[in-house]
């Protein structure tokens, strides 16, 4: 009875003796929370990733040994095609059976790296069969085709549209050749249909050329524009500011890391918002993108597979 009484009160006078010296500040404390990571400071990167031959995943991938967090913002899929209907003459949003598996399987491909904070666009790009961005008819085609367009960005829970006006071979089929209000109809019905979303303009082609008819100039619609030339400089003739532009391109593991790492550099000495970035694959690229990282944010880039 003694020793349990004993022990009581040096509970109770140790439990007092903390009380105080909490209050006079003699105590440390211990668990306190870590200090946050940094914020990721920088121009946006962005990755194109060819799904035909890999996976969307890859993009989630690396991160920046600083913590600041991914180092890619903005995820492309590569990419879906407008096709020609010979019997209806009009122009549809068409998928390959790989562009089709990533949207199928959007719980595993898209949602993981939307949850990390990345953004997923779909590209869309010409199929050799006459129908591109720049030689629709009509203003009620044009938006048929924007809304086919808005329709999947929404199903599919994406985050935009990247238009890249290549391999249309205007004249196929029948088809006209491009015309000054086509893709000017196309980017306003897209945009009234998406007002949240991404439009991107991968600056090549007829389209990039045609963004003012009527006295509207959509310029101002996108929300960035790069450059088309992997391993060049070439800033896009598009009225944004410099930080929705991308004049520097590279493709991972084929530019050279000293020239991946001197387009960096530029982009942030000349005050350039965007990084562009195509053929992502399934490999460890974290040496090649590192290249990049450390003129943009000052960190390493690491992989996890």
């Amino acid at each position: 009875m003694f020793t349990l009484v004993r022990s009581r009160v040096r509970t109770a006078a140790l439990a007092l003796s903390a009380v105080a010296a909490l209050a006079s500040g003699t105590i440390a404390t211990t668990g306190a929370a870590a200090a946050p990571a940094p914020a990721k400071q920088g121009p946006t990167s962005v990755a194109y990733v060819e799904v035909n031959n890999n996976s969307m995943r890859n993009v989630g991938k690396y991160t920046l040994a600083n913590g600041s967090g991914n180092v890619f913002d903005v995820a492309v899929i590569f990419a879906a095609n407008i096709n020609y209907d010979t019997g209806t003459k009009a122009a549809y949003l068409y998928f390959n059976a790989n562009v089709q598996r990533v949207l199928d399987n959007a719980a595993t491909e898209i949602r993981p790296l939307q949850q990390k904070g990345i953004k997923v666009v779909l590209s869309v790009l010409g199929n050799h069969q006459g129908a591109g961005f720049a030689n629709f008819p009509s203003q009620q085609a044009a938006s048929a085709f924007a809304k086919q367009l808005s329709d999947t960005v929404t199903k599919y829970g994406l985050d935009g549209v990247d238009f890249d006006d290549e391999y249309a071979e205007y004249g196929n089929n029948g088809t006209g050749q491009p015309n000054g209000s086509s893709f000017v109809q196309l980017v306003t019905a897209l945009r009234a249909n998406m007002p949240g979303k991404i439009i991107s303009l991968y600056n090549i082609g007829p389209a990039a050329s045609r963004l003012s008819f009527g006295g509207v100039d959509v310029s101002s619609k996108f929300d960035y524009a790069w450059n088309p030339y992997y391993g060049t400089w070439q800033v896009p003739g598009i009225a944004l500011p410099k930080s929705k532009l991308s004049p520097a391109a590279v493709e991972i593991g084929r530019t050279s890391q000293s020239t991946s790492a001197a387009l960096a550099r530029r982009t942030v000495s000349e005050g350039y918002g965007v990084y562009l970035t195509y053929n992502l694959d399934g490999a460890d690229r974290s040496s090649d993108v590192s290249a990049f990282t450390r003129e943009l944010y000052g960190s390493d880039a690491v992989y996890t597979p």
